[in-house]
């Protein structure tokens, strides 16, 4: 069986330093994986990723020290049962906001008797194409299942949503936190670090991992000493385009560089 190292890491609270992957490439995953990262983020939410480019992804961050997260669009079973069959262990699912949510991600997640995800094992690559004997046996303790709180619901629920069995982490999205309390474009607003500083204490508290995703350094570090675990520090997109608007500025005076808005 391929152990899950990013899930090992995480239940013993190891700090992970992860990097969101939006650009849907297998070339640049494999240079975000030899930079060193300990876990990336192969984003279908807002990335153009479908199941194939995954895939790619998937086997090119394999041959690097990195980790993979995969996160789908949305937490339905399908995409899920799709994900975990290419060999994404680790997903992580957006907008929880309540329990019973949590609980269905965590059934979709498990063969039965334990939940219902499909029996497909024999022809996916998640058991080297039934070359691991025991791997239905075995799957369910190597995935990984991290749900975000990313709205005023999801942070009314976090201690219900935390109490579910089969939930290895709770990740504060701060954009959308930030656009449900009224503050689109500004988490720095002292209403919502109030909230995300609050439910990373709380998350603790109920003695899950916590994590979150900010572009600003500062806020990465107070987090770091807050305890949040697994905290993701950039992303792909924004560097690629800052880095090109540095190399290009020296040449014309026109060329502009992008504010990033943060995560």
């Amino acid at each position: 069986m391929i152990e899950n190292v990013f899930k090992r890491k995480l239940l013993a609270r190891e700090r992970q330093i992860g990097l969101w992957l939006a650009m849907a490439d297998a070339y640049a995953a494999s240079i975000a994986g030899q930079a060193g990262f300990d876990w990336l983020v192969i984003d279908a939410e807002h990335g153009p990723n479908d199941l194939r480019s995954i895939l790619a992804q998937l086997q090119s961050i394999e041959s690097t020290p990195s980790m993979p997260v995969v996160r789908p669009p949305q937490g339905e079973g399908w995409m899920i049962k799709q994900l975990l069959d290419i060999g994404a262990q680790t997903l992580l699912i957006p907008m929880v906001e309540n329990a019973e949510q949590a609980r269905q991600l965590v059934a979709a997640c498990r063969y039965p008797p334990r939940g219902r995800r499909g029996m497909g094992a024999g022809i996916a690559r998640a058991s080297r194409f039934n070359t691991i004997p025991d791997y239905v046996d075995a799957a369910d303790d190597q995935i990984c299942l991290l749900v975000q709180i990313e709205s005023r619901q999801g942070l009314d629920n976090l201690e219900a949503i935390a109490a579910i069995e089969g939930v290895d982490g709770l990740f504060i999205g701060p954009a959308d936190l930030a656009a449900d309390m009224g503050h689109t474009g500004n988490m720095h607003h002292s209403a919502v670090q109030a909230a995300v500083e609050s439910a990373i204490g709380r998350i603790q508290a109920c003695g899950k991992p916590a994590g979150i995703l900010t572009f600003d350094v500062d806020l990465n570090r107070r987090y770091l000493e807050l305890g949040a675990t697994f905290v993701a520090v950039g992303a792909d997109v924004p560097i690629f385009t800052a880095a090109l608007g540095d190399l290009l500025a020296p040449y014309s005076a026109s060329a502009t560089r992008p504010p990033s808005r943060g995560y």
